[in-house]
């Protein structure tokens, strides 16, 4: 039978459950970072693309005339249930983590969060903004990872973090891809049990998430 669930059901399977410290929901990410013409970031624009399990729950939820796709009418009603997700999501940043000088930026509710379907995938694109200005000059960080570990975000290529804007030219940029390997390594003291029933207790997920660094 047909799941007759909202959208809010299935979106909060993007919220961390703390017991369990392994993936459940994977995203193809992408970002551009549009720098403002005073120094300071504009904007993030951010292009999630899910995994097939995921976006068929979706699809099931809203494909109301059962043509295995998700029409016009059908993303409209999708858009409006991922309010709930879009609140939810705000304590952990939207999953978009940025420090400047190792200070963290927080980072506004997206405006609107735009829905679309292809290829079996649901994709979401949306924008996010500094609560405070900031501006480029220092060390700069940008990066996905869910705190929890519930959900894995990933970067297929290096120009998937991209930069926007003429400020950006008096900057240095690179991607840095650590080695889960080496982060374990490195960091044995705290993979004990308590780990595994609570990825809230560690920063895991921040040291071995892709990020980019800027240097202005």
């Amino acid at each position: 039978m047909k799941r007759r669930s909202t959208l809010l059901a299935t979106m909060l399977l993007l919220l961390p459950v703390p017991a369990l410290a392994h993936p459940h929901i994977f995203i193809d990410a992408k970002f551009a970072v549009v720098g403002a013409s005073d120094g300071s970031i504009s904007e993030l624009r951010n292009i999630w693309r899910f995994d097939e399990v995921f976006s068929s729950s979706v699809l099931l939820d809203f494909d109301k005339n059962e043509d295995l796709t998700l029409d016009p009418s059908e993303l409209k009603a999708e858009r409006r249930s991922a309010i709930p997700w879009r609140n939810s999501l705000a304590q952990y940043n939207y999953y978009t983590n940025v420090t400047s000088n190792g200070k963290t930026v927080a980072m506004a509710k997206p405006e609107t969060v735009q829905a679309s379907y292809q290829d079996g995938a649901l994709t979401l694109t949306f924008s996010l903004k500094p609560l405070q200005k900031t501006v480029l000059k220092g060390t700069t960080i940008f990066g996905i990872y869910d705190p929890t570990l519930y959900t894995a975000g990933d970067f297929a290529a290096d120009t998937d973090l991209a930069v926007s804007g003429d400020e950006f030219a008096r900057c240095k940029r690179k991607v840095v891809r650590p080695k889960p390997d080496e982060i374990i390594a490195q960091n044995q003291a705290t993979l004990t049990s308590l780990f595994f029933n609570d990825p809230m207790g560690t920063n895991f997920s921040q040291l071995v998430a892709t990020r980019l660094e800027v240097q202005c």
